[in-house]
């Protein structure tokens, strides 16, 4: 059984300059194909910040002293609400654009690939052991795929 097109309602809001971001039909896009063939309907919200915001949220949420580059928030849905409500994903740009350049990969490339990463955390998929890892590795690997971006753990792209 195939779901067909995901309905899929997307916000997108910069906590910094969008000087240099991805416009925001690209996290649209991105998104999309994420969730394509996996969910029927999805509400989610993204949201660009800078490294204060992003070592704030990391702080208060996970006890880290750093900004990460990206955070997953699923709906936590009182019993017996069926809303389409997926999450929040919160990405740092900066820590993004740095870890671009460390790893020689095209900044909206590896931008895709942690907006795909988030998403797949707000669907449940985690890597905290090896072979969950390598399933949401290859999970990861197929969606970019279908957008034309190479490997994201190989090095550069």
């Amino acid at each position: 059984m195939t779901l067909g097109p995901t309905i899929l309602e997307v916000s997108i809001s910069y906590g910094l300059p969008r000087r240099g971001l991805p416009a925001a039909r690209s996290f649209r896009r991105w998104a999309a194909a994420a969730l394509d063939g996996r969910i029927r309907e999805a509400d989610l919200a993204i949201r660009l910040v800078d490294d204060r915001e992003g070592l704030a949220l990391n702080r208060h949420y996970r006890g880290k002293e750093y900004p990460t580059n990206v955070l997953s928030f699923p709906a936590d849905l009182p019993e017996g609400v069926t809303l389409p409500l997926l999450g929040d994903l919160v990405i740092c740009a900066p820590v993004v654009a740095r870890e671009a350049a460390e790893q020689n990969k095209r900044l909206n490339a590896h931008f895709a690939h942690l907006t795909v990463h988030g998403i797949l955390h707000l669907l449940g998929w985690d890597h905290e052991d090896e072979r969950e890892a390598e399933c949401m590795e290859q999970l990861e690997r197929e969606i970019l795929a279908t957008l034309d971006i190479s490997d994201p753990y190989l090095a550069g792209d």
